[in-house]
């Protein structure tokens, strides 16, 4: 270990801290404070530091965006699938012609032959069997063929789905990757994994929309018009200025629609914000009793939820669809009548049924205004939910020339630096730091001193504003954030596991690292005094806190090759170990620590 900074997180203290706060986590320390104060808990030291550590309705949570995506997030993510479609337009065509190459000859070709077929009959009494075969065959033949256009464009259909939703997957993990360590403080974990996997699985949703109720309604309305004009063009033009009547007089009702469906995903975001605030901190309530509060908190928002949603439904089926409804019947009827009036002539019976049969057809359009709008809406909403966090860009990028890394010793520098948190008072003001190649050294101070917010600075996990930060004196700006950090192994203060194999965590700093590697990181961080007893020992699965403190160890242990190559800083953001007399000497002997007094606790520096 080349340097090691340890973070000390001693009991809180009833006195106003000398440091300024952070944004969000010195706030919350402070709440959990306030919180036993104000349930007459007298002993202060019982106040664990950091619990609830961004879990609480921070800046990002649902709780503070609760309001529908903006337009220009819904169009980012209509450029978002739009250039899925285009990537992938050997699908593309295919998955949205075909089927509605087959709505033509189910609903327009097929009743046209039995219009002709009808006709010849009305005109000739004496037709057979024999004479309306040709017609049967064709019908048959038609239906069949529009069923293999479908089959083939379901295939397709299918490809562009599943290949596009898997695309997205990526892209959208690979956007959040990208994100600097302050947007993961300001958006809960639970709320990031619904948006991009939303974000992801709507394209199938948006593409159906569009494959089966759009394009699969108007190309086949596009042909039946063409049909129509040839028999009278009134009857195209009666069919669509109804159909456009309807749309002019609904659109201003799906408009008002938007609104109540805002306020209901409104309430559906508090419904689920404060789900994750009570499961994510849930000792929390338990510690206060405040299940009950709590139950009764989320029935009060499920009833709100279930009161503005069926209002939105209800909008439109009492208003949109009752609208619609009246000019349906009336398209229907305006085209018979037109049919009787204009279709005698040499078409007679067959233009009537064949304008009553398309303007059928047709005015099914109008009655899926409401649904088409429905789906779309939903889908682009749940995407535009995720591309509006990419509205705002990353602010820790790399070097457009990155320097390549240096083998050297791996002394730490900060050089005036000066650091504030967004939103609170400057925290490091011409901060001058040097920590020598093989130095070990502890930090002492109060919550919010910015003890881990040092650490946080040497891994660039947020810029500073002022002066620099070196490494074996290059500037950690002019590296890549992987090769800089590559050279850290950094033991964070709360736990984190992977629900993955105890060998995965481990080799999660170093997925090259060799079985004897492993095994070694393991007994220098006591692994396998527990891994050993397991049934598939390093293999078996793991994901739970008990066992994380000393896997995160065993994972930051970077093994002895390696260390020679790459000289690498250990970042320990550890609260202090016991300090009992006892205590102390198992954790020299364990960790090979020394130990130095502070006023209200010891703090390791090993």
């Amino acid at each position: 270990m080349i340097a090691t900074v340890a973070e000390y997180v001693g009991p809180l203290i009833p006195q106003a801290p000398q440091f300024p706060p952070t944004p969000l986590l010195l706030r919350e320390k402070r709440l959990d404070c306030a919180r036993a104060v104000a349930g007459h808990c007298q002993s202060w030291p019982a106040v664990t530091p950091g619990a609830g550590r961004h879990h609480g309705v921070g800046m990002g949570s649902p709780e503070s965006r609760v309001a529908g995506p903006r337009r220009g997030p819904v169009l980012l993510a209509l450029r978002y699938y739009g250039r899925e479609l285009a990537r992938l337009r050997r699908w593309t065509a295919p998955a949205t012609l075909l089927p509605a190459l087959g709505n033509i000859g189910i609903n327009y070709i097929a009743p046209l032959i039995v219009a002709r077929l009808v006709g010849r009959i009305a005109g000739d009494a004496g037709m057979g069997v024999g004479s309306a075969l040709p017609y049967v065959l064709g019908f048959a033949g038609v239906l069949l063929l529009a069923e293999v256009f479908w089959r083939l464009g379901l295939h397709c259909l299918n490809r562009l789905d599943a290949l596009g939703i898997e695309h997205l997957y990526v892209i959208g993990m690979d956007e959040l990757f990208a994100k600097d360590a302050a947007f993961f403080h300001e958006n809960f974990a639970g709320s990031l994994t619904k948006r991009v996997l939303s974000f992801a699985s709507r394209f199938e949703e948006f593409v159906d929309t569009m494959t089966f109720q759009v394009v699969g309604s108007l190309v086949p309305l596009l042909f039946g018009s063409v049909v129509l004009w040839r028999y009278e063009p009134l009857l195209v033009v009666g069919l669509l200025a109804m159909i456009a009547l309807t749309a002019l007089v609904v659109a201003p009702l799906i408009r008002r629609r938007q609104a109540l469906v805002d306020l209901r995903e409104e309430a559906i975001a508090r419904v689920s914000g404060h789900v994750a605030d009570s499961l994510m901190n849930m000792d929390t309530v338990r510690a206060f009793a405040a299940e009950e509060r709590e139950a009764a908190e989320h029935r009060s928002r499920v009833a709100q939820s279930r009161r503005l949603t069926l209002r939105s439904w209800d909008y439109g089926n009492l208003r949109i669809d009752t609208l619609v409804a009246p000019l349906s019947v009336l398209t229907n009827a305006l085209g018979l009548l037109l049919a009787v009036a204009l279709g005698g002539g040499e078409h007679g019976v067959e233009a009537v049924v064949v304008a009553f049969t398309y303007y059928t057809n047709a005015t099914r359009i109008m009655f899926e205004f409401n649904q088409i709008y429905r789906r779309l809406e939903s889908s682009m909403t749940e995407a535009a939910q995720f591309t509006e966090l990419l509205m705002a860009p990353p602010t820790v990028l790399d070097p457009d020339k990155p320097e390549p890394l240096r083998s050297r010793a791996a002394d730490v520098r900060f050089e005036n630096v000066t650091f504030a948190h967004a939103g609170a008072d400057t925290l490091f003001d011409g901060l001058d730091l040097t920590v020598p190649s093989g130095t070990k050294i502890g930090l002492v101070g109060r919550s919010g001193g910015g003890k881990t917010t040092l650490s946080r600075l040497l891994l660039r996990m947020t810029d500073i504003d002022a002066g620099r930060i070196l490494i074996g004196g290059q500037d950690i700006t002019k590296l890549r954030q992987a090769d800089l950090r590559s050279l850290i192994a950094y033991v964070p203060q709360d736990p984190a596991m992977f629900h993955r194999t105890l060998r995965e965590n481990i080799t999660f700093a170093r997925p090259d690292a060799t079985d004897a590697e492993v095994r070694q990181a393991a007994e220098a961080a006591h692994v396998t005094e527990f891994a050993d007893t397991l049934p598939d020992g390093f293999d078996t699965m793991v994901g739970s806190a008990g066992s994380s403190s000393r896997a995160d160890s065993a994972n930051a242990s970077p093994s002895p090759g390696r260390s020679c190559a790459t000289p690498r800083s250990c970042c320990s953001t550890r609260r202090p170990a016991p300090s009992t007399p006892r205590a102390r000497s198992s954790y020299k002997r364990r960790c090979g620590g020394s130990w130095r007094a502070g006023p209200h606790s010891s703090s390791p520096t090993g």
